[in-house]
């Protein structure tokens, strides 16, 4: 991957999620095909804090069925970024 700035997509913003940054664990969803030292470069070079742990989960598209009609939720990729005991993201 050579372009950094696709990497981290968007913070992944759930109830869960928001309760975890009070620990000083952040979640992204990040693009498909990133890596963890990709994703480590872009995490830096942006909040230019360093994580001590990288976790990375991809999430598999699902069949739905909404109001009648079928359709396929698409999947992701998202990372846990565990920062060090009282470090902070600031936005």
């Amino acid at each position: 991957m050579k372009n950094l700035s696709n990497t981290l997509i968007r913070p992944h913003v759930t109830e869960k999620a928001t309760m975890s940054a009070e620990r000083s664990v952040y979640v992204f969803e990040v693009d498909p095909k990133a890596t963890k030292k990709d994703i480590n470069k872009a995490f830096v070079e942006k909040y230019k804090v360093t994580p001590i742990r990288i976790n990375t989960v991809t999430i598999p598209a699902k069949n739905v069925f909404v109001r009648g009609k079928r359709g396929k939720k698409s999947g992701y990729k998202k990372v846990y970024m565990y920062l060090a005991k009282g470090q902070k993201l600031e936005n």
